[in-house]
Formats: C-alpha cells, sequence, structure tokens
C-alpha cells in the first residue's frame, strides 16, 4: 500500500526510570506491521539513564519513522505529560504505550483498520498478555501474584482479569466504565475525540480511567479479542498500591461527579444521566462497585432497559413492539 495514502499515528511513551526497558519498548514499535508511525517520548523527570538509553536509538528511529521527538523535562506527573504528549502529535491516530510495556507486532495495523472501518468508535484495544521483568510470559493467581504454570492460573490474561468477556456487548460502556477501569492497555485513540471530551486534569489522578470515562461519553470503545500488547508485572506498578490506589479512584470520581454536575445531557450518552441521577442519592459510589447492572428485557411484545442498582430495578425506557 502506499504509505503517503495511511493515516498517520504517533505512538506516545511519557518514560520514567525504565532504563532497563525503554530500548526494548521503543523496538516493539520499530517492528510493527503499520508503516505510517511518529514517535513521541517525554521523559519525565528520570534519575536513571532512561533518556541516554532513548537518544542512543536515536539514528535507528530517524530511519525507521516519519517523524521523532524526543525531550526530557523535569518531572510533571502521569496527566500532565501525556496531555504534552497529545499536543505534540500530530497523527489522525493517538498510540499509547509505558516505557516498559510492548506492543505485538501487529498492534498498531489492527487497530487503526478497526477504526478506519467504524467512525462511530474512537477508542480500540486487544487484550495484554502478562510478563515478568525479564520479558517472560507469565500469569496470575488470584492475588496477582506471577505463577508461570499456565494450568494453575486464575487470570491467564490482562483481560481475564478484567473479566472482559463477562461484559459482552457492555464493554466500554460509560455505565460499566464509571464502576472503574476495565480498558486493558495498549489502546488507539481518534485524536479527534479530545475536540469534545478536552485533555487529562491533575484533579482526576486516574488518568487512563478519566479519559476513557470521557471517551465513552461521546463515542463507542470496541474490544478486539485477541492478544496485542505484552503487560509488565514488577515491583513498581502502581495498582499494587491499595491505599494509593484508593484515593486517586475518590479524587477521580469525585471530580468525575463533578463534571457530571455541569454536563449539558443532550450532548453525550444516555448512561452519564442515569449515573448523575443515582451519583445524587447515593453520595459514596465505592460502595455501588459491582453492583449496577443494565439489562434489556423482552417479553409479551414489550421491550424494556432496566437499571438494576442495590437490589432495586428501575425501567429507564418501555418500548411496545408490534405484533407483527
Amino acid at each position: 500500500m502506499n504509505i503517503s495514502k495511511l493515516p498517520l499515528v504517533s505512538v506516545v511513551i511519557s518514560a520514567y526510570n525504565h532504563e532497563n526497558y525503554i530500548q526494548e519498548t521503543i523496538n516493539s514499535i520499530i517492528a510493527q506491521t503499520y508503516e505510517k508511525i511518529e514517535l513521541i517520548i517525554i521523559d519525565d523527570g528520570s534519575i536513571d539513564l532512561t533518556f541516554e538509553k532513548i537518544l542512543e536509538m536515536e539514528n535507528v528511529c530517524k530511519e525507521r519513522f516519519i517523524n521523532i521527538i524526543f525531550k526530557k523535562q523535569k518531572n510533571q506527573g502521569i496527566g500532565t505529560t501525556a496531555n504534552s504528549l497529545i499536543n505534540l502529535s500530530q497523527g489522525k491516530y493517538i498510540y499509547y504505550i509505558a516505557s516498559d510495556d510492548l506492543a505485538k507486532p501487529t498492534a498498531i495495523y489492527e487497530e487503526v483498520s478497526f477504526l478506519e472501518k467504524h467512525d462511530d468508535y474512537s477508542l480500540v484495544v486487544g487484550d495484554n498478555e502478562i510478563i515478568d521483568k525479564n520479558g517472560i510470559i507469565c500469569y496470575w493467581d488470584k492475588s496477582r501474584n506471577l505463577i508461570y504454570e499456565e494450568s494453575a492460573a486464575t487470570h491467564k490474561t490482562y483481560g481475564d482479569f478484567l473479566k472482559i468477556k463477562e461484559l459482552g456487548n457492555n464493554f466500554g460502556r460509560y455505565l460499566y466504565l464509571y464502576k472503574g477501569n476495565h480498558i486493558p492497555n495498549g489502546y488507539l485513540v481518534r485524536k479527534e475525540i479530545y475536540e469534545k471530551t478536552g485533555i487529562n486534569n491533575e484533579k482526576a489522578p486516574l488518568d487512563d480511567w478519566f479519559m476513557n470515562l470521557q471517551i465513552a461519553k461521546y463515542a463507542k470503545i470496541k474490544y478486539l479479542d485477541k492478544v496485542l500488547f505484552s503487560y509488565r508485572w514488577h515491583h513498581t506498578n502502581t495498582s499494587k498500591q491499595g491505599q494509593k490506589m484508593q484515593l486517586l479512584y475518590d479524587l477521580t470520581i469525585q471530580y468525575e461527579n463533578d463534571l457530571l454536575s455541569k454536563t449539558d445531557f443532550k450532548l453525550v450518552h444516555k448512561d452519564a444521566l442515569y449515573c448523575f441521577l443515582f451519583g445524587k442519592i447515593i453520595k459514596k459510589v465505592s460502595i455501588i462497585n459491582n453492583k449496577i447492572e443494565f439489562h434489556k428485557y423482552r417479553k409479551n411484545n414489550i421491550k424494556m432497559w432496566v437499571l438494576h442498582i442495590l437490589g432495586c430495578e428501575f425501567i429507564i425506557r418501555k418500548k411496545f413492539l408490534s405484533n407483527d
């Protein structure tokens, strides 16, 4: 295919203290079967040799990519750095990858192919295999400890842990994302969606979940049931820090509820209105975690959309069908 006709993809990396992994991450982007890529990396104040390792690959990256930008800055945090990466990007699509993770060779090609064919979707993602600090494929037990025997694993992929298959067609819906993030890593975003959603805000420190919520208000999100990404699990993973994660969750949902109170619900998906209404009834959103469900029923020529919350049922919409 003529590369000039392909949409440009901006691969963006916020790097921090990953001197042992960053070159492997960059090599996984070099190895992409999709050709038209620009690579943008910001070192967010690393105190190790991360930036030096990035610069070592500058020549090979210039040969492979349409454009490269390598910058180092004083530490500003993931959300602020992500905003800078978005603002620097020139692509129709943005592909996000952490500086210690790996993209499978066909990841960008498959995700671009989907979004090019489906204008009503603005984010697409595949499943993640789990790798250890040495890049060896492994699995999780019930406590997310690494194990290497697949038959003994409670969760074989990140998608298993997130229970994505149980969500079915509800994957990526605002109503379900509102309970907590269930989007794996390695996703591709249609950049123009940020014109509607805005970008990260420091008042919502769980930036990936916050931005996924904003996207779900305006567009669909797609899950491709195949492993397209390698998620590295080691002692520095933020998601292992339970108390800290709870604080970040509380701050993010508080800010999201503030946004909902100012939202014009005519412009967003109706799920946002449901969450706003029930958020006013229940002050502490965390107590309803895993207790919100949204179902469709059809019986006796009546089709109903019902919201189940804390054992109660609320009929959102009822439609009478013809007898034909």
